[in-house]
């Protein structure tokens, strides 16, 4: 009997996740927990493991889609056996025979009445490429034009509005699509100025768009929002938009667990501790105490939870990563120190799993190392709280009537204050601060 194979839910705050290869093709042969497809989350990039075994008779959800959690990306069926094509990614409630039914995507009409489907991601390609899909022959299922179609287009020129050539500067002739000439005309832009982005250096409508905005040639560099970053953008402004957040800082001396820390580091044969693993211990204690920063918004309800799993964001180009310490109240400084390397080292050198990124239940930002000293960071939905770390300096503090050298940290906590009023926000801060400052009882 046919088997769906649909996109797990990495953690309480996964919404989807976007196809982007597929390491199996259709009527392949499919072993249980081999990987087929490369999943790309908010957090991070993974392969799924199939949970069948049989053959791979239908990929439903093409490279480039976006699916929903639960919506379904294959079908694994028994060899020799039939079945339905679903034309959309769909809920696992729904039967593969009912998903031919539902209705798909908007379908590109061609002559005749005859509607081809057009994979999201082929769709995109072409409108920034000026490509005619209405010439563009598909080669998935039931003529679907896929990513490859297009690309296919743009390379031997396969649309019927195939671009003219025009004389750049250097006396070589390379071609502009036809959108992309249209521009250029009404903006009286000099295609001879402007360099081609596309294939063989085709001037595109982007192309075009790049002169318009700046000087001509393209000199004004474009990064696209997509994948992780795109993600993580939406996730920040919902967060802002859905949640009442306010930051409280507060400074802390830290001189007596930096001398702590001296003493520890000659004696750790994993690598010097960091001031962040004090902060993380400290945190820890501190949730114990106050349960309500350790928790879960879940639509008009409040979760407490009861493991204090403190995710520590990691700096990569394409954005933040979240590695999770998982019951960071019950390790060593030490093991908090080596868990916490090994987890950064695998989420820079993408072999991070979706255990390795999910169910955090409070968050921690360091910027110290970037000489910050205090800033705003915003929570990481569905946690009601983060906590931003700046450097450690030192300057003049009085201690007992008397001018000492004091080790100072600001820290910087965003709570949101729908779950959380602002004194017992202040009171949580207060007692990191106070296990800060007296940090001997981690090492008891």
């Amino acid at each position: 009997m046919a088997s769906e194979i649909v996109l797990p839910q990495w953690g309480m705050e996964m919404q989807d996740g976007t196809i982007v290869k597929w390491l199996k093709k259709e009527g392949d042969t499919v072993e249980e927990g081999e990987p087929i497809v490369e999943i790309e989350t908010a957090k991070l990039q993974t392969e799924l493991e199939s949970t069948y075994s049989g053959i791979l008779a239908r990929i439903v959800a093409q490279e480039g889609e976006i699916v929903p959690i639960r919506g379904v990306l294959a079908v694994i069926a028994a060899p020799g056996e039939e079945v339905p094509l679903p034309e959309v990614a769909v809920s696992p409630s729904t039967s593969v025979a009912q998903a031919s039914k539902i209705p798909p995507s908007p379908p590109l009409q061609r002559g005749g009445d005859v509607h081809v489907q057009v994979v999201p991601a082929a769709r995109r390609l072409a409108q920034q490429n000026g490509i005619d899909l209405s010439t563009v022959q598909g080669s998935g299922t039931r003529g679907r034009i896929l990513i490859e179609d297009v690309e296919k287009a743009i390379q031997v020129g396969a649309s019927a509005q195939s671009a003219t050539a025009t004389q750049s500067t250097n006396g070589t002739r390379v071609q502009v699509v036809p959108a992309a000439r249209r521009l250029a005309g009404q903006s009286n832009i000099d295609l001879g100025q402007v360099r081609g982005s596309g294939p063989g250096g085709r001037i595109l409508v982007q192309d075009v768009e790049l002169a318009i905005a700046g000087p001509a040639g393209g000199t004004q560099q474009v990064i696209e929002m997509t994948g992780i970053r795109r993600t993580i953008a939406t996730r920040m402004l919902q967060s802002l938009l859905t949640m009442a957040q306010v930051t409280v800082t507060t400074e802390v001396d830290v001189a007596e667990a930096m001398t702590l820390r001296q003493g520890l580091s000659r004696h750790q044969t994993e690598g010097n501790l960091s001031p962040l693993q004090f902060v993380i211990k400290a945190t820890a204690r501190a949730l114990k105490d106050h349960p309500r920063l350790n928790a879960l918004q879940m639509d008009d309800k409040v979760q407490l939870v009861a493991e204090i799993n403190i995710g520590v964001a990691v700096a990569l180009e394409e954005g933040l990563i979240t590695p999770v310490i998982r019951d960071a109240d019950s390790k060593s400084l030490a093991q908090l120190a080596q868990e916490g390397r090994e987890l950064a080292a695998k989420t820079r050198g993408g072999t991070a799993r979706p255990e390795d990124v999910t169910d955090g239940t409070f968050t921690i930002t360091n910027l110290g190392a970037f000489e910050i000293d205090a800033f705003t960071p915003i929570i990481n939905p569905p946690q009601v709280a983060i906590l931003g770390v700046g450097r450690v300096v030192e300057k003049p503090v009085i201690r007992d009537g008397a001018v000492t050298k004091g080790a100072m940290m600001y820290l910087s906590l965003t709570f949101d204050h729908r779950i959380v009023d602002g004194a017992p926000a202040a009171e949580f801060l207060q007692s990191v601060k106070r296990y800060l400052e007296d940090p001997w009882w981690m090492v008891s």
